[in-house]
């Protein structure tokens, strides 16, 4: 475990970072795109090289902070003015041996952005594969990966009181979460990852994040929160002695389960409209899909939730074992892998698992107590950039509002489309009238959808002036078919419509 940090060398280190230009955009431009890109492949020697034997400070942290190589004690105090070599030391962040620095952990610089703004942090984490030059150990501190920013970036840009991290890690959630909540309280199993949490949230200047140790809600029995969020430990690991239990990933339980129990746990911590997002993996088990199973969890919760699962992503039991064997810093051809992977073949056969599923999910508990969200949707297209949380709460918000609609309501309403929607008409050769019409939105899940001639023109109609009923009615006139009937057909769709962003009230 790191020493309890000392709040102002964390405020002195901070400055030297900020005084020597530590940005990532700053390490992008020194050492290059590809060799940067590299570096998150576990490959260090090309920023290495690129930087040469550049000695400013940007160079000296470069290779110190991020790259994890050792560096000469006096051109790291040079580097670090105020907090010194010294200062990485009583941080647990170094050890000094003979003139030369050696890194214990990395310290990367972390861009972030959201509907509210950009900004950057410093996360520091434990030594990558590369600098440890070998497999990792099991209470390894994972620092700012794929997931994790894919996390951060689906969490509600909307400001709340109280919230909760599971399974905090490196504390990156925990930082994300407090920019729109007043107070986060932040738990993990790994006293290690809580140092880390502290210190981090102390080295990038921001209060009001409490750590707590504990596993899934045991350090939380009785309290509520207005959100939750949890990059939990889910990847689903052979619970034989001799695969290794990194605690950033694997949660101790068998199969999913670790899943399964946050999403029956969490309705009993949710304030009423709270809402608690977090990544997952489940199994396509005895021939139930994977979704199918998420829902059979939500709907045994004792709490009643609201509930959007996506499934972003599916791998048969070979190359899930491959992925996480690999990422434990085991590699093909290297002793133990493939012992490694049969274990995870031989474990997914006796529970007769034939793919797993990799996606997000979003529970809320209702106000009311009635849910009345259950969309379980597959969802392999890419993702639409930073706005994705701010897409999530404009859904939950356009839901709740066209739910309290009649038809009646609904057809009074003024809408507008949104202004990422394009559309795309195919004709065949010589045809007047296009065979397909699809709309595509540029922002949210990036969806693509094949809809007919009414509902192109009722959205193409949608400009803020006309309610939809009066819209619909001429649209009638015009395809002359009837305008009761084209309601009913086309109303449902303009709910879906709205909640999915294609659509917006005006």
């Amino acid at each position: 475990m790191l020493p309890e940090p000392d709040t102002d060398l964390c405020r002195d280190l901070a400055a030297d970072l900020g005084r020597a230009g530590f940005t990532a955009e700053a390490l992008r431009d020194a050492w290059g795109a590809a060799a940067d890109d590299a570096i998150a492949r576990g490959l260090r020697s090309p920023a290495a090289r690129a930087l040469g034997d550049r000695g400013d400070a940007l160079a000296v942290l470069g290779r110190l902070l991020v790259l994890g190589m050792p560096q000469a004690e006096a051109s790291v105090d040079h580097a670090l003015v105020r907090a010194g070599a010294g200062g990485l030391v009583r941080l647990g962040l170094a050890e000094i041996d003979g003139g030369e620095v050696r890194p214990l952990a990395v310290v990367r610089p972390q861009s972030y952005a959201d509907a509210s703004g950009s900004g950057q942090w410093w996360i520091a984490s434990d030594l990558d594969e590369a600098a440890l030059g070998g497999p990792l150990p099991e209470d390894h501190v994972l620092g700012v990966g794929g997931a994790s920013l894919t996390l951060a970036g689906l969490q509600l840009p909307t400001p709340a009181e109280r919230a909760l991290d599971i399974g905090a890690g490196c504390g990156i959630q925990a930082l994300r979460a407090r920019a729109h909540v007043g107070h986060v309280v932040a738990t993990d199993i790994s006293p290690r990852a809580l140092s880390f949490t502290r210190l981090n949230a102390l080295l990038n200047g921001i209060d009001g994040v409490e750590v707590r140790l504990g596993s899934l809600f045991e350090p939380v029995v009785g309290e509520q929160y207005d959100r939750v969020v949890s990059n939990p430990p889910f990847v689903i690991t052979p619970r034989v002695a001799d695969v290794p239990a990194y605690e950033y990933r694997d949660g101790g339980m068998v199969g999913d389960d670790v899943v399964a129990a946050f999403v029956r746990g969490v309705g009993a911590h949710l304030a009423p409209g709270g809402v608690a997002q977090l990544l997952g993996n489940w199994e396509t088990r005895d021939g139930v899909p994977g979704l199918d199973r998420v829902r059979g969890w939500v709907e045994s919760s004792p709490v009643p939730l609201d509930a959007w699962v996506v499934e972003r992503e599916s791998l048969d039991p070979l190359s899930y074992a491959e992925l996480w064997v690999r990422d434990g810093g085991t590699l093909p051809g290297t002793p133990g892998f493939a012992r490694l992977v049969d274990a995870w073949l031989d474990d997914f056969a006796a529970r007769a698992v034939t793919e797993v599923g990799f996606g997000y999910l979003l529970l809320r508990r209702p106000a009311d107590g009635s849910p009345t969200i259950a969309r379980y949707e597959t969802l392999h297209t890419a993702l639409a950039g930073e706005g994705l949380g701010a897409h999530l709460a404009a859904a939950l918000e356009a839901h709740d509002r066209v739910s309290a609609l009649d038809d009646a309501g609904l057809a009074a309403s003024v809408l507008l489309v949104a202004p990422d929607v394009t559309e795309a008409r195919h004709h065949l050769p010589g045809a007047e009238d296009p065979t397909v019409i699809e709309l595509r939105q540029g922002g949210g899940f990036g969806r693509a959808l094949g809809v007919d001639p009414g509902l192109a023109a009722l959205v193409g109609a949608c400009d803020g002036d006309l309610p939809v009923g009066v819209l619909i009615d001429a649209i009638a006139d015009l395809l002359e078919v009837d305008a009761g009937a084209l309601r009913a057909d086309l109303l449902p769709r303009v709910r879906e419509f709205l909640f999915s962003g294609f659509l917006r009230f005006a």
